[in-house]
């Protein structure tokens, strides 16, 4: 097993509904505050289950959905097949997408599970797609020093705020002894320094810089925020 086909089926790492629900809250609206403007044609890549990309698009022209996996891709379109500015794409869909033709892209914890070569790839095809004009965005950037247990803290500190902590403490128990542990340990989680994330950017044709803060509750992780060079 490899993430790709991980990710293409159930997993735990929601510990309940609650969870599920504030953590798509937030990263929605951590999103949407980043979009240059309300006519923005934007692309959320690797978006994952994408519970509040209706929220979103609110604040978009389109919303492009892209990821990898089959189910996920064929949940999101029964998920969205009313929401008119919505289109979900699969790879071949987003390869034909006119180059030049994005204003923003988000890219939301998914570098972790690229190798250094396939984010080349992805930021080269990106690189293509976005107007000279466009933003990019890459949120959920694991720093070198970090680990799971400062993830668990996080996860700690969000269930406190969020009224889910002996969901979570169950939920980490779970995963200790789940499939995606056994693959953390197995593949890893790629990771880096600030400085060697802003040089990739720069060897594929983006100027990027750290943000103050990242998408989502886990703040010991990074987003970088770039433009075509």
């Amino acid at each position: 097993m490899d993430w790709r086909e991980y990710w293409n089926g159930p997993h735990p790492i929601y510990v309940n509904a609650r969870h599920r629900a504030l953590h798509f809250e937030r990263i929605a609206a951590d999103i949407a505050a980043l979009v240059p403007g309300p006519e923005a044609i934007a692309l959320d890549y690797g978006c994952g289950e994408a519970d509040a990309a209706d929220a979103v698009a609110q604040h978009c022209g389109r919303l492009y959905l892209f990821d990898t996996a089959p189910s996920v891709i064929e949940n999101l379109r029964q998920k969205f097949a009313n929401n008119a500015r919505i289109q979900i794409l699969d790879e071949a869909a987003l390869i034909a997408l006119t180059d030049h033709s994005l204003d923003f892209v988000i890219i939301n914890s998914v570098v972790q599970y690229l190798s250094h070569e396939q984010l080349g790839e992805a930021l080269d095809l990106l690189h293509r797609k976005l107007k000279p004009t466009g933003l990019l965005a890459i949120g959920d950037v694991i720093h070198v020093n970090d680990n799971a247990v400062a993830d668990t803290l996080a996860l700690f500190r969000f269930a406190w705020d969020g009224g889910f902590v002996f969901a979570a403490l169950m939920g980490v128990l779970r995963t200790v002894f789940s499939d995606y542990r056994k693959l953390r340990d197995k593949l890893g989680l790629t990771r880096y320094t600030p400085d060697e994330f802003i040089k990739l950017l720069a060897a594929h044709g983006f100027s990027a810089h750290r943000a103050a803060s990242n998408i989502g509750h886990n703040q010991g992780r990074m987003l970088f925020v770039a433009k075509t060079a």
